[in-house]
């Protein structure tokens, strides 16, 4: 067995996912044309071609021009699917999906309507493919922590839903610290924590992730081995960081997928994952990712299996499913 099938075939986890970021063209198409949406471009080719990013702002702004387009509870079924049918391709058999409410309640969708599309298609995966899922609630830092609060008092009724929340969006002038009240809030409501750390921001942002938020794990953290007593930390408390490769150099990151810093993390100690960020704008899904970095990086067997292992480690599932789940991978063999 090649590499290439190796990961193909291997059951994965995928930990950093923005269901937002899935809309692929042709959906958003056929989703703005059903709601009478005129999209800024004419065709999904000029589409495609708005998506060559000089940074992250530039992939924001098409990124939420995109989620105009998302109106109804089937619109966000129709999304939801659609990733879950690629995941289900990809074996990934758990998922942790990040969505964005003040994208959508700032114009006027109310929050009922973007979850339950989320979830009742997250339903019919689970009954469909055996897919296992856990929903993270992200604020969006651009915003003001006020916004953040109301959000937080928006999920109160779909409470059993959603697993945790995150910290999302435009980094830079935004550290973790202005949200801090809303997170020390979050976690007494019983959520887990998580948030958009050095991915371009610098290791301060995820020192304080760490200090004042008390994150459960940092999503990206690249920027983190720009600290050498920060990756000790990181490595001692065994924080994972969920890492998207394919999204670090389309967002320029990092200069080539050769220069990657994800076998480094290994390296270091650190527990990293391998995921897709927002897979619709950045050129593929798990696998892609992962078939990036081990053909760049010339990662074996052993080196997928721990970046595997990782991610259902670093999954909110309970102990019991991550045991079963992890003893089952030492059966992959190339």
């Amino acid at each position: 067995m090649e590499l290439k099938d190796f990961i193909r075939k291997i059951p994965k986890a995928e930990l950093h996912l923005h269901i937002e970021g899935t809309f692929e063209p042709e959906l958003m198409f056929e989703i703005a044309k059903r709601n009478g949406v005129k999209l800024k471009y004419n065709s999904v080719d000029e589409l495609r071609e708005a998506y060559k990013f000089g940074n992250l702002q530039d992939f924001l702004d098409i990124y939420y021009a995109g989620t105009n387009s998302l109106q109804t509870k089937q619109d966000f079924y129709d999304l939801t699917w659609s990733y879950l049918k690629k995941a289900n391709g990809q074996n990934i058999i758990h998922t942790e999906i990040m969505f964005d409410p003040q994208a959508h309640t700032g114009r006027g969708i109310p929050f009922s309507t973007v979850i339950e599309g989320i979830k009742e298609a997250l339903d019919d995966a689970a009954k469909e493919f055996g897919i296992t899922s856990n929903l993270i609630m992200s604020f969006l830092r651009h915003l003001d922590e006020r916004s953040a609060f109301e959000t937080l008092e928006m999920s109160k009724d779909y409470k059993e839903w959603i697993t945790a929340v995150g910290l999302d969006s435009s980094e830079v002038g935004h550290p973790p610290s202005k949200f801090k009240n809303v997170f020390a809030e979050s976690k007494k409501e019983g959520f887990k924590i998580c948030a958009h750390a050095g991915e371009e921001g610098p290791p301060e942002y995820v020192w304080e992730a760490l200090e004042i938020l008390s994150v459960d794990r940092i999503d990206h953290g690249n920027r983190s081995l720009e600290d050498e007593k920060l990756v000790e930390v990181l490595a001692d408390k065994k924080i994972p960081l969920t890492v998207c490769p394919l999204s670090n150099v389309k967002l320029r990151n990092v200069d080539k997928i050769e220069n990657h810093p994800i076998k480094k993390m290994l390296d270091k100690g650190l527990k990293a994952t391998v995921n897709s960020d927002d897979p619709a704008y950045f050129g593929g899904y798990v696998n892609e990712n992962f078939e990036a970095v081990a053909g760049a990086l010339n990662l074996n067997e052993n080196d997928i299996v721990t970046l595997v292992k990782n991610s259902f480690e670093a999954s909110f599932l309970d102990k019991n499913k991550k045991d079963k789940i992890i003893n089952g991978l030492d059966a992959f063999k190339l």
